[in-house]
């Protein structure tokens, strides 16, 4: 008996032991953040792994209290409270189960071993690479694609990666991985590899929000961070510059989306030629998106004027009903959406997208304290990445700001979940040493 007590508390040592080793952590985060790109599956297990064996460890290892952190809680304290005033209780249930890592993965980041800078960099590697091997795979696909059928639409945005997975949410992950191989001092044969690889990704998915990003991004890397000479920072913002100008320029199916985006700001009532051959189509512009108060079911709304005109009519809602302080609930804005679309006369299928917007999406369910929590998170987020002059931490914080303007981020897992575990990561980082290979 006294043996086999003996051989289960060695046995339970270890494990402590092991749980303690910050080594752990480290194969976790990565794992919950190579699997994003994969089936939902894949991060909610990956997600609870790493919670459970954070869980673990909270009698073993010294409490750390991180006030940012208290924000995402405070966040997800907020959608529970929505339970109260709900305008569809069934659908805030389901989204307070899907957005419950807002107060898990913060809890789980206080109880593990403080990560060292290096861990937390050796975690974003691996993500990195990750996506070059992703990348690789998306671009053979298409090309056996495109052997099969002849049809160039296989290289470019959703059709790469496919539209559930969804082009700009794989843009964010790869441009993420990007800046993080730009940002490196050293860079042998395999990291300018894969600068190549994921700038010729993101290109490819023609995302117009995040190259607009990007490109500001990389003007910000050169002229404030990189040791390189000037002439060096000239020739480098040069190429990368004129790679997407002629991309947008010269390549149809990158053109197409950016012209229709200039159709809609100068023209109203212009014809979508792309369409034509089907039917007359107009392009809603957006001073039409804004103002007129009855469409057509043949108009036709680019990304840019469908965004506005959510905002238009979430700004109506605000007029017409009592939601500033509580919002919808959670969940519970998309039926105002579509009594809105059938009361302007859109074609029903615009009544099943969201806000495409975080921070009306959230006002909208949330009213304005989660509002506020939210821009707060943003703001310490930008702050924390300021103070520290870490370049990889204000390229999350600069994308996730403008990011938010046209995507309701939140209500995917893929967004939930990139965007709490790199907002933990990378807020436990003081004063960073500049990496090196």
């Amino acid at each position: 008996m006294e043996h086999t007590y003996n051989f289960f508390k060695k046995a339970s040592l270890k494990t402590i032991d092991f749980i303690k080793n910050p080594a752990v952590f480290v194969y976790l985060l990565s794992a919950i953040l190579i699997t994003l790109p994969l089936n939902f599956a894949f991060g909610s297990i990956t997600c609870i792994l790493f919670i459970l064996f954070s869980f673990s460890s909270v009698h073993k290892i010294k409490f750390a209290p991180n006030s940012s952190f208290l924000l995402l809680i405070t966040f997800y304290f907020l959608m529970v409270i929505s339970l109260f005033w709900t305008r569809d209780l069934k659908l805030t249930l389901g989204g307070l189960k899907k957005e419950v890592l807002f107060l898990l993965l913060p809890l789980a980041f206080l109880f593990i071993p403080k990560l060292s800078t290096e861990s937390i960099y050796k975690v974003l590697r691996v993500f990195s690479f990750s996506m070059v091997f992703y990348a690789i795979y998306y671009f053979l696909k298409a090309i056996f694609r495109y052997s099969k059928s002849g049809d160039t639409t296989v290289f470019f945005y959703h059709e790469l990666v496919t539209k559930e997975l969804n082009a700009i949410y794989v843009s964010v992950f790869a441009s993420f991985a990007l800046f993080y191989f730009i940002a490196l001092d050293v860079k042998k044969i395999k990291e300018k590899i894969a600068i190549v690889l994921l700038f010729v990704l993101v290109v490819l998915l023609s995302s117009k929000n995040i190259l607009a990003v990007d490109l500001l991004l990389i003007f910000i890397y050169y002229f404030f961070f990189s040791n390189s000479t000037k002439r060096q920072k000239g020739i480098i913002v040069a190429v990368f510059s004129t790679i997407i100008i002629v991309a947008v320029l010269l390549v149809p199916k990158i053109r197409d989306r950016f012209l229709i985006e200039y159709q809609t700001i100068y023209t109203d009532n212009s014809i979508n030629s792309a369409t034509e051959a089907e039917g007359k189509v107009n392009t809603i512009s957006l001073n039409e998106a804004w103002n007129r108060e009855r469409f057509e079911h043949n108009d036709f709304f680019s990304g840019t004027a469908l965004r506005l005109y959510q905002i238009r009519i979430f700004k109506e809602l605000l007029y017409e009903e009592n939601i500033l302080f509580t919002g919808y609930g959670l969940e519970a804005s998309q039926e105002k959406i579509r009594e809105k679309a059938k009361q302007h006369n859109l074609y029903p299928d615009y009544g099943t997208f969201n806000f495409h917007n975080q921070y009306v999406q959230t006002f909208a369910e949330l009213g304005i304290f989660g509002l506020l929590v939210l821009l707060l998170l943003l703001f310490i987020n930008l702050k924390n990445a300021w103070q520290n002059k870490d370049f990889i931490h204000i390229v999350f914080a600069v994308t996730m700001i403008m990011l938010f303007l046209t995507e309701s981020f939140f209500c995917r897992q893929r967004g939930v979940i990139f965007f709490i575990t790199l907002y933990c990561m990378l807020n436990t980082i003081y004063n960073p040493k500049k990496l090196k290979i």
